[in-house]
């Protein structure tokens, strides 16, 4: 079973990579851009089944090792 885990900034967080890809998108003459901001995609495969076996162990793998909770919000795709 192939899962991603899409892991973003919470609202209100400063984003300053998102900032430069704005300014650098900005200086290359790309218009109309409001704001950028920046996350991470993990893609991962399992050997089981289990729908929900695996939402647990991603919630879990989530929560200790792929965000930072206290500024980070992450979803889980199956």
């Amino acid at each position: 079973m192939k899962a991603k885990v899409l892991v973003r900034l919470k609202s209100g967080v400063l984003d300053p990579q998102g900032k430069a890809v704005l300014h650098a998108a900005k200086s290359l003459g790309f218009s109309g851009i409001q704001d950028v901001r920046v996350g991470k995609i993990f893609e991962i495969e399992f050997e089981s089944e289990n729908s929900d076996a695996v939402q647990q162990t991603l919630k879990e793998l989530s929560d200790k090792l792929l965000a930072n909770t206290v500024i980070e919000d992450f979803t889980v795709e199956l």
